[in-house]
């Protein structure tokens, strides 16, 4: 598969800035090998490395100058296809410069709270090799990328509730828009999403596995030409719990459960803690 050299140059000038601000100076030159660009930005012994390839963009980090590639850290990859236009390149970009961000600025903890709740950080592929896992968030945030038209809804949920619910953004708006994807079946679109679910359910929490298996893929409802259809993509470790899934769904028990899943309790604000003795002292006190 060819790159596309010019789309890899936008991201390039898109993050330099933030390089630079880091301290990373990039180099000249782009380095194309047919089926992949590079751009390495360095900084002293320090290497930081932009990758293009099978349309993943990645971001590498490595303390050593000469180090191999396989060794470096991933600090973040995305899905940009090779048609993508100027928003979805947009996106991306301020996805790597958060991320820079995040790895190499300083730390502000009195700044962090508010802004934590209203954009909630997704967990990266070098954090998974560490020990985190994918979790709900990083899954909504990834299938943004696939399906730009989520963004908005996305932000919608953010901002309306402070914080991000996962069950009422797959149930109102990522599950739908999965199921007419693979309804639709294009082969480029399905091999992207299934890219991304095959992935994230790999190394994703007990939570995010239950939504790709049961808020999302089971609702294909065990249509055997649909999940026909998926199976294809689908990873050995993926496609057994998604077709025993709607095998359960699709029985007596699972009519009954599902249900359930319809009708889910409704979201209950947060309950603001109350004052304790002393700050209800002092408050007096301020107040005489």
């Amino acid at each position: 598969m060819s790159v596309n050299v010019d789309l890899f140059k936008k991201v390039a000038d898109g993050i330099r800035d933030t390089a630079v601000k880091y301290g990373f100076e990039s180099e000249s030159k782009v380095e194309e090998t047919g089926s992949a660009c590079l751009l390495r930005y360095k900084k002293e012994e320090s290497v930081l490395t932009l990758k293009y390839e099978n349309e993943i963009l990645t971001l590498l980090f490595s303390e050593e100058a000469d180090a191999d590639e396989s060794k470096a850290k991933r600090l973040v990859a995305s899905l940009l296809s090779s048609d993508a236009q100027e928003k979805d390149i947009k996106y991306v970009v301020g996805e790597f410069n958060e991320t820079l961000t995040s790895k190499f600025g300083k730390k502000d903890i009195s700044k962090k709270s508010a802004k934590a709740k209203a954009s909630p950080q997704t967990v990266s592929k070098n954090a998974v090799k560490h020990g985190s896992f994918y979790d709900p968030n990083t899954l909504a945030s990834r299938l943004c990328i696939v399906f730009p038209d989520l963004r908005d809804r996305y932000k919608e949920s953010l901002a309306r509730y402070g914080e991000f619910l996962a069950e009422e953004f797959f149930v109102n708006y990522g599950t739908p828009r999965v199921i007419a994807a693979i309804k639709e079946n294009k082969p480029a679109t399905m091999k992207k999403l299934f890219q991304v679910l095959n992935e994230i359910y790999e190394d994703g929490t007990n939570e995010t596995q239950s939504l790709i298996a049961v808020t999302i893929l089971g609702e294909l409802n065990n249509d055997q030409i649909l999940l026909a259809q998926c199976v294809d993509y689908m990873s050995e470790t993926m496609a057994p719990p998604v077709i025993e899934v709607n095998r359960y769904l699709a029985s007596a028990s699972g009519q009954k459960a599902r249900r359930k899943m319809e009708n889910p309790p409704a979201y209950k604000p947060k309950k603001e803690k109350k004052k304790g003795l002393m700050d209800r002292m002092m408050a007096q006190e301020l107040n005489q």
